[in-house]
């Protein structure tokens, strides 16, 4: 009983950090857009009127990539769509998570490397996709198999995929706001007002300094708010696997296995890592980042999982092994 309330106070304190995470992007998007408008016209209604046309921006991106996202992130990993004739094991696990997560049947894909990890891709559960490697297949058994496509497979059924392409645009539209401002701002489109004369200069020059130094911080500081919410997801997709498989010692020496393997995932970027199960970009990669990881250390996954069942959390020796992989 202790742990089954563990686990869904996990879930409920992972489900109000992210939608709080998603809210101060959403208010980063918004300072910044009317910072740019008023401190280039001195003017309330052009402050709003550009922080309006930042969010346009965003549902106009977010219908592209609300349609078109999953094909083009399943195209750059180079998957290729399975069955139940070329992959009856993969197929009928994935057909037990469906089950059990109360999913339709997503499409399947494997991707020809001997990296172990996978991926959830699609807008919602009706039009998802689950993608695994080879590696993955051939480096797990069927408990630890299942452990990992339970967590996809949560993914979907938390809407995560959904989620994160909202974080994803938002994040985007900051990036392209800030870059288009201090572009013309270089290129002499500064501030120019006749609000000088009545009073009103002061403020908006205060305004205009600060529209500069959010165009600076705000993508930085967003992206950071992105990857906070990926890795609150993640802690979400570990708890939500739990409850489907009733095994997290499935899901444990999954996370253990594919940590500490060496192998690289060729056709992973910074811009899909966030999607796979484990991130795909080693810390001993030339293009890995610690600032910007977008998923938990293993070792905490681990421990939380830990917590369900009431066991001690890794000792010093098992988290040697895993550190600086993950």
């Amino acid at each position: 009983m202790t742990g089954r309330a563990t686990f869904y106070s996990q879930e409920a304190a992972n489900r109000r950090d992210s939608v709080l995470l998603v809210i101060a992007v959403a208010v980063i998007l918004g300072a910044l857009g009317f910072a740019i408008g008023y401190g280039t016209s001195g003017v309330v209604q052009t402050g709003i009127a550009v922080t309006t046309g930042a969010l346009i921006l965003a549902f106009f991106l977010s219908v592209g990539s609300y349609f078109g996202g999953d094909q083009l992130v399943l195209g750059t990993s180079g998957a290729k769509q399975v069955d139940e004739t070329t992959a009856p094991q993969l197929m009928n696990v994935v057909q037990e998570m469906a089950i059990a997560a109360n999913v339709p049947m997503p499409k399947v894909y494997v991707i020809n490397d001997t990296a172990p990890n996978a991926f959830a891709t699609g807008r919602d559960p009706k039009h998802a996709s689950v993608a695994v490697t080879t590696g993955l297949l051939a480096k797990l058994d069927r408990e630890e198999l299942q452990g990992v496509l339970g967590h996809e497979l949560s993914h979907v059924r938390n809407y995560d995929i959904r989620f994160s392409l909202l974080v994803a645009v938002l994040v985007g539209s900051i990036a392209l706001l800030a870059d288009f401002f201090l572009r013309f701002t270089f290129w002499g489109g500064g501030r120019r007002s006749s609000n000088d004369r009545d009073g009103g200069g002061g403020l908006q020059a205060l305004v205009f300094i600060l529209a500069i130094v959010l165009a600076v911080l705000a993508p930085i500081f967003a992206r950071l708010v992105q990857l906070a919410v990926s890795r609150q997801r993640e802690y979400l997709a570990d708890a939500s696997s739990v409850e489907l498989t009733r095994n997290p010692s499935g899901l444990e020496r999954a996370l253990a296995k594919i940590a500490s393997d060496q192998e690289v995932l060729e056709v992973a970027n910074r811009a899909t890592q966030h999607l796979y199960f484990t991130n795909p970009i080693k810390k001993f990669e030339a293009r890995s980042s610690s600032m910007f990881s977008t998923h938990p250390p293993i070792v905490d996954r681990i421990n939380r999982l830990r917590q369900l069942t009431g066991e001690g959390p890794a000792d010093p020796q098992e988290i040697a092994a895993l550190r600086g992989l993950d």
